[in-house]
């Protein structure tokens, strides 16, 4: 099993790159958590996930441990695999899965493409008592059910040209410190403050 590569990054998307170790350039598809991380690098050393099928072999690629384990943690799910859980991964930081997952947020996976009903329900159900367990005392932010003005604040943020896991950080911190926060135009003009 390939556990990390370590090298010249050779070719950067917001889904995959390759990295160039020991003359060989091997393609690791990511997220865009992972991306956001890094994008500004030229070497790196970035933690692995081999996965083998009869038909092929894919590298999923992490910037830290705790969105590998994660990633081994979705597709341990039936009905999931590995492009769901990149997929997944794209659209909701780490952090906002774990934290979707122990408020019972099913809304929060019905966004994601590719999940569905059926799927959102069992994500929660099979894997609430492990991400519970492995929280332990560490906060895990619980975003509110179906926060329509988080949504809206970050397609327009995204939109502004800005990453998605800084406006995602920023929004979290600024609904959690002002629960008053009411309006999408509100959340836009403070989450503009702190990201300039």
């Amino acid at each position: 099993m390939i556990s990390y590569l370590k090298g010249a990054i050779t070719y950067k998307s917001p889904t995959n790159i390759i990295v160039e170790t020991a003359g060989v350039g091997y393609e690791v598809l990511i997220s865009l958590h992972t991306y956001a991380q890094i994008e500004p690098l030229e070497q790196v050393k970035i933690l692995t996930y081999h996965y083998i099928k009869e038909d092929q072999q894919t590298l999923y690629g992490f910037a830290d441990d705790s969105e590998r384990k994660l990633f081994g943690q979705l597709i341990s799910v039936s009905g999931v695999g590995p492009s769901t859980a990149q997929v997944l991964l794209s659209t909701l930081a780490p952090d906002e899965v774990r934290g979707a997952i122990l408020a019972e947020d099913e809304l929060a996976f019905k966004r994601v493409k590719g999940v569905g009903p059926k799927t959102a329900k069992r994500i929660i159900l099979d894997l609430k008592d492990k991400i519970a367990k492995d929280a332990g005392d560490a906060q895990i932010p619980v975003l509110p059910k179906d926060n329509t003005i988080r949504q809206e604040a970050l397609s327009a943020l995204l939109a502004l040209g800005f990453s998605r896991v800084p406006v995602q950080k920023t929004l979290n911190q600024l609904l959690k410190e002002r629960p008053s926060i009411d309006s999408v135009e509100q959340l836009i003009k403070l989450a503009l403050q702190q990201l300039s």
